[in-house]
């Protein structure tokens, strides 16, 4: 078992809370157990053009000046898969590379993508620990970002009820997520959303449409300042019934093959504007409840609002602090240990646990089993409401669960 006397720490795919902890918790036990370390920059294309470039060691005083509170990466990021590269030499120019900084393993964390590069890494005799990182929580383990997300689409979800409510409106809000609706439906139902909307349920627009009139109407006429409005919070990668995702735009795919998604908050808006236009009912609501106008107030103005990037960006939770730091140190432990081509699972006492990378990255969606919970609370998720239907069983001893 070769000694691991320098390793490389590598940033990669989406930004999000959590990797500058990932960061810290590397650096200061590698420095803690006398092994060198550095930042290679703006993640695989850094790894693949490292032969060109210098890099100076990240020593305590430099990693003294990172923050693990906010998101994003010191180390920077890249969107590359490095097989798609068309150079025949890339893994051996890669080796060059670690071997002109003495680099002897690598720490990396990322999500699917990014692993399944760890895999081709791994495959091609480069020593690597995979962190798991995604905010879109669909790696089999829990991922740093994931907390921070969800924390942040509630915050701006419950901040925007605000508006909806002074000026009568319903709010569509648009959240990433790609294709697998972990962190639209954790965030909506943590902000009291009335429908959170997923790429693993097809949705049914006059099912939503019945339970938007419904609950914006009621809410209406039960207010003693006649305010109203209705909140839906909708996954990027949402499909229509015939299991189709939507996308407004034409801008081909990124470097891993994924269609870019945008526009379906505003597909949702114009969906429900379409029923409600058809729909006789509300003019003389409207008028029953002193609002109505005509040719200027006739129905309820129905936004959209894409967060976008906000949701990676600024604060990340404690949660994600902590578990940041607590995967990248598992990390470097693992190196120490020779075992390689893993992701991190987690630390539980003395205990680091981890998983092959290779069957961490099989993407896991959102158990539906558990969204009709939800719907006897009274959460449309565009479809006809089910009965939940729960089974029981005792549990033995402690179990951590999270997510």
């Amino acid at each position: 078992m070769a000694e691991i006397k320098k390793i490389g720490i590598i940033t990669s795919g989406g930004d999000c809370g959590g990797l500058n902890a990932v960061i810290l918790g590397a650096t200061r036990v590698a420095q803690f157990s006398g092994i060198e370390c550095c930042l290679i920059p703006n993640g695989y294309a850094g790894l693949y053009n490292l032969k060109n470039i210098e890099l100076d060691n990240f020593d305590w005083i430099r990693s003294d000046k990172i923050l693990s509170g906010v998101a994003g990466s010191e180390a920077g990021h890249s969107r590359v898969k490095i097989s798609k590269i068309k150079d025949p030499n890339k893994y051996n120019q890669i080796k060059e590379g670690l071997a002109k900084h003495n680099i002897d393993g690598l720490v990396i964390a990322g999500g699917d993508d990014t692993g399944s590069v760890v895999v081709d890494l791994i495959n091609n005799g480069i020593k690597c620990i995979h962190v798991p990182k995604t905010m879109d929580l669909d790696l089999q383990t829990y991922s740093v970002g994931g907390d921070s997300t969800i924390n942040r689409i509630a915050t701006f979800t419950r901040d925007l009820r605000t508006t909806g409510l002074t000026h009568n409106r319903a709010l569509v809000i648009e959240v990433f997520g790609r294709y697998a609706g972990h962190t639209a439906f954790r965030g909506g139902v943590g902000a009291d959303a009335d429908c959170v909307l997923i790429p693993e349920i097809p949705v049914d627009y006059e099912v939503v449409y019945e339970h938007f009139k419904k609950t914006y109407m009621t809410r209406l006429k039960n207010s003693d300042v006649k305010g109203s409005t209705y909140i839906i919070v909708a996954a990027e990668g949402i499909k229509n019934k015939e299991g189709q995702y939507f996308t407004d735009t034409d801008r081909g795919s990124d470097s891993f093959g994924h269609q870019r998604l945008q526009g379906g908050g505003s597909y949702v808006r114009s969906q429900l504007e379409s029923y409600m236009h058809k729909d006789p009912d509300w003019h003389a609501f409207l008028q029953e409840m002193g609002i109505f106008i005509p040719d200027i107030y006739m129905y309820p103005e129905i936004r959209e609002i894409a967060l976008g990037h906000l949701v990676r960006a600024g604060d990340t939770s404690a949660y994600d602090v902590a578990f940041g730091k607590q995967a990248g140190a598992a990390a470097v432990h693992l190196l120490k240990k020779d075992i390689c081509g893993v992701t991190v699972v987690g630390v539980e006492h003395d205990y680091i646990t981890y998983i092959p990378t290779a069957e961490a990255i099989i993407q896991r969606f959102v158990n539906l089993d558990e969204i009709s919970l939800y719907e006897g609370m009274g959460i449309c998720f565009g479809r006809p409401v089910e009965e939940y239907q729960p089974k029981f069983k005792k549990q033995e001893g402690m179990i951590h669960r999270y997510m």
